[in-house]
């Protein structure tokens, strides 16, 4: 059995345009002040691992709690006003669901964020799995684990899993658990490090065309 994994931000919905922006403008120049951080540096981390990342590194200049807020405050904006869901994403599910495909969606979001892009965009029962970072006490991305729990969950080998990820901790950390992978390119990452993918794609229309290509093919 094939299974098909998707991360949330800047798969299922555009909120790393969003994200990239507040951490860029906001949320790294309050917490390192004196350095230049790429976002691409925690792309595809857990908000608390991110302070925790930055802390360990650079030393943080705001308390958690006062990161927390910022992240907090921000997450409701993003995903109950901003975010757009991925063109065609309802009749992929229900193509892969036709197939006997389990679906999983697969974030280093928690539960709370999962759930308001979830029922704004009607997907509470679209997928067999939702699974954020906070089920697992692990290590986040580029780290495998949580590609790794997900296909246990499954009941699905990693190699017989399509994870579709944006970021390069996400590629990375979809790569090193083993399954395929699927890079969706999108402006807001830039040129960040797409090598360990099987495929990249642009657009909605070739995700969708790959996603069941990759899907089949397996």
């Amino acid at each position: 059995m094939t299974a098909v994994l998707f991360d949330m931000d800047g798969v299922l919905v555009d909120s790393e345009d969003y994200w990239v922006e507040f951490q860029r403008e906001e949320i790294l120049p309050a917490t390192v002040p004196d350095e230049a951080v790429a976002v691409a540096e925690t792309s595809g981390m857990n908000f608390r691992e991110i302070y925790d990342y930055l802390d360990d590194e650079y030393g943080a200049a705001i308390s958690r709690a006062a990161f927390v807020q910022r992240f907090t405050g921000a997450a409701e904006e993003i995903y109950t006003e901003r975010a757009a869901l991925l063109d065609g994403l309802h009749d992929l599910l229900a193509e892969l669901d036709d197939r006997g495909v389990p679906t999983a969606l697969v974030s280093s979001s928690p539960h709370d964020w999962i759930d308001m892009v979830t029922a704004r965009f009607d997907l509470e029962t679209a997928f067999d799995h939702v699974i954020s970072a906070d089920d697992i006490d692990a290590a986040s991305k580029p780290a495998p684990d949580i590609f790794e729990y997900a296909a246990a969950e499954i009941g699905v080998p990693a190699a017989d899993c399509v994870v579709v990820e944006d970021s390069e901790n996400g590629i990375e950390a979809a790569a090193r658990a083993g399954t395929v992978v699927i890079a969706y390119r999108i402006d807001a990452h830039g040129d960040i490090d797409r090598s360990p993918a099987d495929e990249v794609v642009a657009s909605p229309a070739a995700l969708r065309e790959c996603t069941l290509t990759v899907a089949e093919r397996l």
